[in-house]
């Protein structure tokens, strides 16, 4: 695996870093692919049972890398091909595929700028720990693109359609607090704390109830294209099934005994 993404699994937390600090962990194919491989990497494995994303140096990832970019339009034009956007298919999209369906909770660590395709893995995860120098920008209208790396979709359910629209249509730099006040960010924290509380954070889901965390991402992502009927519906058949996993004696009982839960994740 690439360099430029680290992948280390202590404890069932598997922590994916980007890991190319001197380019803002701007994305180049090998960058992608390597964050592809690892993402999904995590999502298949059953020790892991929660995933830290964050970046090294001061950018999370500002996106696609435009030095790239440029080069390989310019080998479309002399070739008469369209190779370069199908890295949308090819990489943003399995990115973010396995980080919103993978049956355990994903806290991005957003150390930095998150811009473009880097603000849509962080929209991805289902909590954003936020570092209050960092800050937010959609960037694609900027270079004449649309959205993709799933922000048409995350975006508008995290802020609605009127902002998600506001934001595409006018990109600009969203600071770390306003990005806590319109729900982008779940928590702001001092720059030097980040690294700490974002562990911290998924630490403590990887120690929780994996198949109930699994069963909340399912349920809150079919309920956003469902009827409230069809809804109920798809709760009745996740709560059975989470009422038969042994996480869900082992709470029962530790509440009965007044004790803390040892979750095994199943």
């Amino acid at each position: 695996m690439a360099d430029t993404v680290l992948y280390e699994v202590t404890d069932g937390l598997a922590t994916i870093t980007l890991n190319r600090p001197e380019a803002m962990n701007a994305m180049d194919t090998d960058t992608k692919v390597a964050l592809r491989d690892s993402v999904r990497r995590a999502a298949d494995d059953p020790g892991v049972r929660a995933v830290l994303l964050t970046g090294n140096g001061r950018a999370f990832c500002v996106g696609q890398d435009l030095k790239e970019h440029i080069g390989s339009l310019a080998a479309d034009r002399a070739n008469g091909t369209g190779r370069t956007m199908s890295t949308v298919k090819e990489h943003y999209n399995p990115i973010v595929t396995a980080l919103v369906e993978m049956p355990k909770p994903v806290v991005a660590g957003v150390n930095g700028v998150a811009a473009g395709a880097g603000a849509g893995f962080a929209f991805a995860a289902d909590y954003r720990v936020v570092a209050d120098t960092a800050a937010f920008n959609t960037s694609f209208a900027g270079v004449a693109l649309t959205a993709d790396s799933g922000v048409s979709w995350t975006l508008p359910r995290l802020i609605g359609h009127g902002r998600a629209a506001d934001l595409l249509l006018f990109p600009r730099s969203i600071s770390a607090q306003d990005a806590l006040e319109i729900g982008i960010a779940n928590k702001v924290v001092p720059a030097a704390e980040l690294a700490a509380e974002a562990t911290a954070i998924a630490r403590r889901l990887a120690e929780g109830p994996t198949a109930a965390y699994a069963a909340i991402k399912e349920s809150l992502a079919y309920a956003a294209e469902h009827t409230l009927r069809e809804s109920l519906g798809k709760e009745d058949e996740l709560q059975a099934r989470a009422g038969a996993s042994e996480d869900h004696r082992i709470a029962v009982e530790a509440f009965v005994k007044k004790e803390k839960p040892r979750y095994l994740g199943r």
